[in-house]
């Protein structure tokens, strides 16, 4: 049996005692630190370095991510059971033939990290579409400027990034001056785990590294004419912070594809869906109506009309996703003949995903190092 104490300092709480105790206190609970390809690696001590503390077990049809809590079978073979997740950041799968599927990227995450750079120019288009992920994820958002040290003026970015965080922290930083990490540790404090989201390049291993104190991610420098980087994370990892707590590594994302949402929408864009309850009309379009509270903030400067685009964007995408996710729901029960699916998987293949998506970037590094700054 695994030292309470131990599952503690990896993050183990009242909730999960609880779980566990619904399921009949079956076996050794461990969390997830790895996915390697039908491999999981399992945690089931405060410290990665000592073998004891670590278990390889298969997660074949298992629905697991990197921050999991799992209990392997009593013959250490296979995942018997995932723990229900306090949070999960999911995107829609962004590799061929699984467009309809979801792409758990990590879970049991505390705070993540939106993560931009002042090597690029302020994008708010994808900082909102973060944000709705962050939200959706059940996470807590923060968002980091890196590579302060580029810069002789970081205000004017930071505040084009602040019109559309709304209340979300944003921190400037920089990993090779030391500048803003003692404020990202404290988002730790009390054993929680962090995150970071970012496209390639910003400089997220370089943060990384300054937080765990040591050179853990390999890093390289941007490409001369274009601040592109190639991300040299491949794999989602869990590590120990120094002074409690832990982080969650994620590869470089070059597309933010969304999900079914929850109220991210809602919440990243609260501004908006605010000025919509003072339409005229409940059932405004926010188009040529009378009345219209969001055309007349857009027509006062009110409101960035951008915004406002960006909003109807993300709001067709979800609907034109939620009819795909009928279309399939639906082939499938002709298919079974309609019995009931079989346990759904979400994430089974996000390790091979997140690597067909590696390997992708890799290959064709000219393209946009992320795909929603239209």
């Amino acid at each position: 049996m695994v030292d309470p104490a131990e599952l503690r300092a990896l993050g183990w709480d009242d909730a999960l005692e609880d779980d566990w105790q619904d399921l009949g206190t079956p076996g050794s609970p461990g969390r997830i630190s790895r996915l390697d390809r039908g491999w999981s690696t399992v945690l089931t001590g405060a410290d990665p370095a000592d073998p004891a503390n670590v278990r390889r077990v298969r997660n074949i049809g298992a629905d697991v991510a990197v921050g999991d809590w799992v209990i392997p079978s009593d013959d250490g073979e296979r995942v018997d059971h995932v723990m229900p997740r306090r949070s999960a950041f999911v995107r829609r799968a962004s590799f061929e033939g699984s467009r309809a599927e979801a792409d758990t990227l990590a879970a049991n995450i505390d705070v993540v990290f939106l993560t931009h750079s002042f090597g690029h120019a302020p994008n708010q288009r994808r900082l909102e579409r973060e944000l709705v992920l962050a939200y959706d994820s059940g996470a807590e958002p923060v968002v980091v400027l890196t590579k302060a040290d580029l810069v002789d003026d970081p205000e004017p970015a930071r505040r084009e990034l602040v019109e559309v965080a709304f209340g979300v922290p944003v921190i400037v930083t920089s990993g090779h001056a030391g500048a803003g990490i003692e404020e990202l540790r404290a988002f730790a404090e009390g054993g929680r785990t962090l995150a970071f989201l970012g496209a390639s390049g910003v400089g997220k291993s370089t943060l990384v590294n300054a937080l765990l104190g040591s050179d853990v991610q390999a890093t390289t420098e941007v490409r001369t004419g274009d601040d592109r980087g190639r991300h040299t994370t491949v794999a989602a990892e869990l590590l120990p912070l120094p002074n409690g707590g832990w982080l969650v590594d994620t590869p470089g994302i070059r597309a933010l594809s969304l999900w079914l949402s929850g109220d991210g929408i809602e919440r990243a864009f609260a501004d908006v869906f605010d000025l919509m309850e003072h339409c005229r009309f409940r059932d405004c379009k926010h188009d040529r109506e009378p009345g219209c509270a969001v055309r007349a903030a857009i027509a006062e400067g009110a409101l960035d009309p951008d915004r406002f685009a960006s909003l109807e964007r993300l709001v067709a995408e979800e609907v034109a996703l939620e009819a795909e996710q009928r279309a399939r729901t639906k082939t499938g029960d002709r298919r079974r003949g309609g019995r009931p699916p079989p346990e759904a998987s979400e994430s089974a293949g996000s390790e091979d995903a997140d690597e067909d998506e590696d390997e992708a970037e890799h290959a064709d590094d000219d393209d946009a190092d992320d795909a929603d700054g239209a």
